[in-house]
């Protein structure tokens, strides 16, 4: 059986969104339905990894459907999944400001379901698949197939060693290491590294992180791992 599609909706009006949610839901998607801007940014900060396409009606409360766009278009995880405005304008001039922006397509409102659902389903299968594997934690994201790692939108310029550090801690958060174990990960045949070899590398890692160097915690007497007090994703 393929996985399920997740699709974004982003839509102020109660009845209308209630209703689209369920009928992709009876037809085989995830939804993840927000009623007004802010709650999408936070849904694309903590579920960004399982969404495959956005429906976003552009008057929406707090953040707009074309600043949620924007948003989406800059992310390092969502940057090229479609974007269908859904709206109740009907003017030629907001539709190509909405292309210009990035959507994929653009419906005004009303529209039956199935409309939609059979825009979602075409773009969908236009969609090359995903050939990069993330892990998020908190608001870092790391792709382990293009060995990228990004802070919100902004890529973090990492050496190798530094990937290799914040990857093992990244695929196993619940695991303190060694500074012995972190040797053997990142030392490879290299016999010429030592114990403050480690001590190091996670601290140019945390000088790299930024606002987020908490992520990495040291755990005295034991060794590094990551911050149990914050969550993954």
């Amino acid at each position: 059986m393929m996985p399920k599609h997740t699709i974004l909706l982003v839509e102020d009006e109660t009845e209308p969104a209630e209703m689209l949610a369920s009928f992709l839901e009876m037809n085989d998607y995830v939804v993840l339905l927000a009623n007004d801007g802010k709650k999408a940014i936070d849904m694309i900060d903590q579920r960004a990894s399982d969404i495959h396409l956005a429906v976003l009606d552009i008057m929406v409360p707090h953040v707009d459907g074309k600043e949620i766009c924007r948003v989406i278009r800059k992310h390092p995880v969502l940057g090229d999944i479609p974007v269908i405005f859904l709206t109740a304008r009907d003017k030629e001039k907001d539709e190509i400001e909405g292309l210009e922006l990035g959507a994929d397509d653009y419906i005004s409102k009303p529209a039956s379901l199935k409309l939609v659902k059979a825009r979602i389903d075409t773009l969908l299968r236009r969609q090359r698949p995903q050939t990069s594997k993330w892990i998020q934690y908190g608001d870092l994201f790391l792709d382990t197939t293009g060995k990228d790692l990004y802070l919100k939108d902004s890529r973090i310029d990492l050496t190798s060693t530094e990937y290799s550090l914040i990857e093992l801690f990244f695929q196993n958060p619940k695991r303190v290491y060694t500074r012995q174990e972190i040797l053997e990960h990142i030392g490879g045949d290299d016999r010429f590294v030592f114990d403050r070899t480690v001590d190091v590398h996670v601290k140019n890692l945390r000088l790299k992180l930024g606002e987020a160097a908490d992520v990495i915690k040291t755990y005295r007497g034991m060794g590094y791992g990551m911050n149990r007090d914050q969550k993954s994703v």
